[in-house]
């Protein structure tokens, strides 16, 4: 069998494509996968380093300008050729897009080759991509029940919830700790930004920092992103202030598994990976939700943990008064709530959702 896997942009976009890839080879390790991604996406670095190989197009949103309008119709036109080419050499038997700009021309092209296309949405609030192409797809898999509202001809839609890595699930948080060097009775925070980190979140950890920096029984984990992390340790050199080492800062974090199943609390943005990865690892998470998300998604993907008792979430206009600060201080003080949460978050995961997802397109496909 021959697969196109096409997403774009950023992780959570990728991840959950590499995931039903993975699924794909799980039951026939002879099936042949092809990524197809953007030029100026996440996934020319991160497609590699998952072993699969991928091929990039012209793609890239629209500007709002009129000069800018004109360069996205000429890329976009070229993706489309690009695309066309494409599919035209590699002869897939399916392709499935997991949004981003690169999606758009590649399974709109499929679509008009008569190949069978099927596309996920990983967010409560789909994205445009996927809005647009959602008449050319023969199933709709949803992340989100709440997505469906947004997409028309309902007997496409399927809730398979957000499909993730296996390790998340088959790592263990022994197992986990034990590759960071992470005692078993050390309070373990976890808080990142996405993949791009987030400014007003590190700000707020900075603060923790300073505060348990020393303190014996917790650890405390930031995942600051690229572009923060040189002005933070350069913050912290002109105060004179040196993290102890219970406190480890990092760029970008690489083994997302390990890092969240060690923890016992996160705090982070709500994209729909991270919520997706946070749900299946059971830890429960304060989710600060990014404002600018498009149609305010990431606080729709937060609440739907929230509404089931596994998560909080904190928007950003209320972060004030040290307030990230005094969660972690109450759930350190009441482990018996933290372990109810811990149930309830794990119980809105999707373990199955990659295997879900594959099912249905093969035997889709013997129709």
């Amino acid at each position: 069998m021959r697969v196109i896997m096409t997403c774009g942009g950023t992780g959570g976009h990728i991840y959950p494509a590499v995931a039903i890839a993975d699924e794909f080879r799980r039951r026939d390790p002879d099936t042949e996968i092809l990524f197809i991604g953007s030029e100026i996406g996440m996934e020319k670095d991160l497609i590699p380093q998952t072993g699969y190989e991928i091929t990039l197009i012209s793609a890239d949103g629209f500007s709002r300008t009129l000069r800018g309008m004109i360069l996205s119709v000429r890329r976009l036109l070229k993706g489309r050729k690009q695309a066309k080419k494409l599919i035209r050499e590699y002869r897939p038997d399916i392709v499935v897009g997991t949004g981003g700009y690169a999606s758009a021309p590649v399974v709109y092209m499929a679509e008009k080759a008569k190949v069978p296309t099927y596309i996920h949405e990983q967010n409560a609030i789909p994205g445009k991509t996927n809005k647009l192409l959602a008449s050319s797809a023969r199933k709709i898999f949803l992340g989100f029940r709440k997505a469906g509202e947004y997409f028309r001809d309902p007997e496409k839609h399927i809730f398979t919830g957000n499909p993730v890595r296996r390790e998340f699930m088959e790592l263990s948080r022994e197992e986990a700790r034990k590759r960071l060097g992470i005692a078993e009775d050390e309070f373990t925070v976890l808080a990142f930004g996405g993949s791009q980190g987030a400014g007003r979140l590190n700000r707020e950890m900075i603060k923790v920092i300073h505060e348990f920096s020393g303190q014996k029984g917790i650890r405390v984990l930031l995942g600051c992103g690229g572009y923060y992390y040189d002005a933070i340790m350069e913050e912290f050199r002109e105060e004179g202030f040196t993290p102890a080492d219970n406190i480890v800062i990092m760029e970008y974090i690489q083994d997302m598994a390990a890092f969240l199943k060690a923890s016992d609390l996160v705090i982070s943005r709500s994209g729909a990976l991270t919520v997706a990865e946070v749900a299946v690892s059971g830890v429960p998470a304060v989710f600060v939700p990014f404002p600018q998300a498009a149609e305010n998604h990431q606080f729709y993907n937060a609440q739907a943990v929230a509404e089931a008792g596994g998560a909080e979430v904190i928007e950003e206009k209320d972060l004030a008064d040290d307030i990230i600060l005094r969660r972690i201080r109450h759930y350190m003080e009441n482990p018996g709530q933290l372990k109810e949460m811990a149930e309830k978050c794990r119980s809105c995961g999707a373990s199955d959702a990659a295997e879900k997802i594959c099912g249905i397109i093969l035997e889709d496909c013997r129709k």
